[in-house]
């Protein structure tokens, strides 16, 4: 008899272990459905920073530099895409000089909402509409921006769609630039 009662024990005890071993990988598999979820909500990207433009106020302009001062963040909720974008471009009130490097003058200020997004491995692409105040100016401009994930170096191309269109590729100097794939989320 006491053979029996440890014989069933030993099983009882087997079978409780394989029950929560099963109810375990049931909480795992449910967990993994919701958050697989949740990758469909979050953070897109954001980013903030100073950079230059290549080629500055290109060749009619003379080739002066122009610095901007860059910020944007998307989020996805609900399939939903919202977020902001700003950018002011300053250039230097002369072109040769003592006051050459210093960059005071307001040449185009990009503010816009984002409505769209679409990430591809290390770049996003952001699309919305701006409102924009010197170079450009209009309301309502549809614009992309185009970021690529880093810090220094990195780039961002920002293409204003209202007329005419106007293109900028920028190179980040200070700052930096993040972009989530559905494995980073933040």
């Amino acid at each position: 008899m006491h053979r029996r009662i440890e014989f069933l024990s030993r099983h009882l005890i087997c079978l409780v272990i394989m029950g929560l071993a099963l109810v375990g990988l049931a909480v795992g598999a449910l967990g993994k459905q919701n958050s697989n979820s949740d990758l469909a909500s979050g953070t897109i990207t954001r980013g903030a920073g100073t950079t230059i433009i290549q080629g500055g106020t290109g060749s009619t302009g003379g080739f002066v530099p122009v610095l901007t001062t860059i910020a944007f963040h998307a989020e996805k909720s609900g399939g939903t895409v919202t977020g902001d974008f700003e950018c002011l471009a300053r250039a230097p009130a002369a072109a040769t000089g003592a006051v050459s490097a210093q960059f005071t003058v307001n040449a185009m200020y990009v503010t816009g909402q984002i409505t769209g997004a679409v990430v591809n491995e290390d770049t996003a692409t952001l699309t919305g509409t701006a409102n924009i105040t010197g170079l450009g100016a209009g309301s309502a401009v549809p614009f992309e921006l185009v970021v690529r994930k880093g810090g220094p170096g990195s780039t961002a191309v920002l293409t204003t769609k209202g007329p005419p269109v106007l293109v900028f590729h920028e190179i980040l100097l200070e700052g930096s630039f993040e972009v989530f794939s559905a494995d980073t989320k933040d």
